[in-house]
C-alpha cells in the first residue's frame, strides 16, 4: 500500500529497539511489544493516506509519526490555566489559550450538555453557539467519550443540491461550513485535522447527506438550524444513534428558507419540550461577545420588530 524503504527505515529510526522486515506485502515487526502496538497504529494510520491518495510521501509519514509521538509525549501544564481554574473551563486551542464558556448562555451549554444528550442553543449572532458547541465536541473526541465528530449545515443558499456549483464537493459546500472550519482550526493543529479530517473521524458536510445515516459513538451539531425545514430536523433527530450526543443551534430571527417552509427550529421547541433528556438553553443579546455595536444591533432590530 505505498510503504517504500526509505518509509520503513525513517519507522525503524524513530523506534529504534524495533526491527521491521518487508516480507511480500506483509511487514514484519520485531521488537518491544508497546513499540509494536504503536508502530500496529501507524502503519493503520499511513494504510488509510494510502488508500485514498494512492501512495505515501516521506511528509506523510513525517505528519503521523509527529502526530504519534505527540501522543505520547507529557502534557505541560498550560502556564494559562491555573491549578483552581473554574468548570467553566472547556480546553485549550492547540497553542495553549484557553477555551472557556464566557457568558450566562455559554455556562448553560456546557452546563445542559453534560446532563443531556440532546442540546438546541437558540440565540442571535455572535452569542459563540457554534463556537462553544464545536469545543464540547472536540473535548469530548480528545477524551475518548466519542469515536467521531459530524458537523452539518443546512446549505439552503444551494438549494441543497449543489449540483450547479462548480468543483468537487468539498470546494461545492466549503462557502456553507467555513465557519465550522475556523473553529476547528483553533482547537486542532493543522496536521492533526487534515488527518482527522482524511480518516472521516471529523465529518463536516450538508444536512442532506444525513439522510439514511445511523450516527453511532459520535458527537454531532446541527449549525444553522433555523434553516431546516419541519422534514430534515425530524430525519437530522432521528439519525441520532447509541452513545451519541447533539448539540442544535440556530437563530430563529435569521430564517433563509423560502417563505411557504416552516422552519424545524421553531416548530420543534414545541414539539419535544417535554422530554427527559432533551434541553432548550436560549441566548440573547447579554451572550454576545463580538464588537459592542453587534450587541446594539441586535436590541435596535428586537425593538424594530416589537414596534411591527
Amino acid at each position: 500500500m505505498g510503504f517504500r524503504d526509505e518509509h520503513l527505515k525513517k519507522l525503524e529510526n524513530s523506534y529504534p529497539d524495533t526491527k521491521l522486515t518487508a516480507r511480500g506485502n506483509g511487514i514484519k515487526i520485531s521488537g518491544p511489544e508497546k513499540d509494536r502496538e504503536e508502530l500496529l497504529e501507524i502503519f493503520s494510520e499511513l494504510e488509510s493516506m494510502a488508500k485514498q491518495n494512492g501512495d505515501l510521501t516521506d511528509q506523510d509519514v513525517d505528519t503521523v509519526l509527529a502526530l504519534k509521538q505527540d501522543d505520547q509525549s507529557p502534557k505541560q501544564a498550560n502556564p494559562l490555566r491555573s491549578p483552581h481554574t473554574s468548570g467553566d473551563f472547556i480546553l485549550n486551542t492547540h497553542d495553549g489559550n484557553a477555551i472557556t464558556a464566557k457568558t450566562p448562555g455559554q455556562k448553560q451549554i456546557v452546563k445542559a450538555s453534560a446532563t443531556n444528550d440532546i442540546v438546541f442553543t437558540i440565540g442571535p449572532a455572535g452569542t459563540g453557539k457554534t463556537y462553544t458547541s464545536v469545543a464540547l465536541a472536540v473535548k469530548a473526541l480528545k477524551s475518548r467519550e466519542v469515536k467521531k465528530i459530524i458537523l452539518a449545515r443546512p446549505a439552503v443558499e444551494a438549494g441543497e443540491t449543489l449540483g450547479f456549483l462548480p468543483g468537487d464537493l468539498r470546494e461545492k459546500i466549503d462557502p456553507y461550513l467555513r465557519p465550522l472550519y475556523d473553529a476547528l482550526e483553533d482547537m486542532i493543529e493543522y496536521d492533526r485535522l487534515e488527518l482527522h479530517l482524511a480518516k472521516n473521524i471529523i465529518e463536516i458536510a450538508p444536512l442532506a447527506y444525513m439522510r439514511g445515516r445511523t450516527l453511532n459513538n459520535a458527537f454531532v451539531i446541527l449549525d444553522e438550524a433555523q434553516n431546516a425545514t419541519n422534514m430534515q430536523m425530524k430525519m437530522f433527530l432521528t439519525r441520532i444513534g447509541f452513545n451519541s450526543r447533539a448539540i442544535i443551534t440556530g437563530d430563529i430571527t435569521q430564517t433563509d428558507l423560502p417563505q411557504k417552509q416552516h422552519s424545524g427550529l421553531i416548530s420543534i421547541q414545541h414539539i419535544l419540550k417535554d422530554i427527559e433528556g432533551i434541553s432548550f438553553v436560549y441566548l440573547d443579546e447579554n451572550d454576545v461577545v463580538r464588537h459592542r455595536l453587534v450587541r446594539e444591533i441586535i436590541e435596535a432590530y428586537d425593538r424594530h420588530e416589537n414596534k411591527k
